[in-house]
């Protein structure tokens, strides 16, 4: 049994085009703002109120990034898996200042577009049915076959 988790599922809709850079080693990556809101009813005046919440979300992994930067942008509804990390760093007053954001990278991540076909996506011709759920490529590697044939006949029941 695992002695703790740091997993974040996350539904909601970008804020902004997301921004693509790369790295010193020649790798990619994408930077984003995901808005995610909650509606309830007040009992007092019976009227109804909206909380959003922002939520910084860097993505590592060349492919996944590709795919971020063709299919996603500002208004998308996006599904992510991803893991919290906290950055420590001084602002220009010399205060220590922490930064959260949601890091998809590796085995834990995965990322699915949400919207309609066309309605973001900016070149739909190039995406068929099955193509709207991304998962990182290490996820797809790691996909196990069952084979059938393994399977014992002589159940005694």
């Amino acid at each position: 049994m695992a002695g703790s988790v740091n997993k974040v599922i996350l539904l909601g809709n970008l804020g902004k085009d997301p921004e693509i850079r790369s790295m010193q080693n020649g790798s990619k990556l994408a930077t984003f703002s995901i808005a995610t809101s909650k509606r309830w009813k007040d009992k007092q005046t019976q009227e109804y109120k909206d909380k959003t919440e922002w939520h910084n979300i860097v993505v590592f992994g060349d492919g996944l990034v590709d795919i971020i930067e063709k299919y996603t942008k500002k208004g998308s509804k996006v599904y992510l898996e991803g893991e919290l990390q906290t950055s420590k760093y001084q602002d220009q007053e010399g205060k220590d200042r922490y930064s959260t954001k949601v890091v998809l990278q590796g085995y834990n991540s995965n990322f699915t577009l949400l919207d309609n076909r066309g309605s973001s996506v900016s070149d739909s011709s190039n995406i068929d049915d099955n193509s709207q759920k991304i998962e990182s490529s290490s996820q797809q590697s790691e996909k196990i076959e069952t084979n059938n044939s393994d399977i014992e006949d002589d159940i005694p029941f």
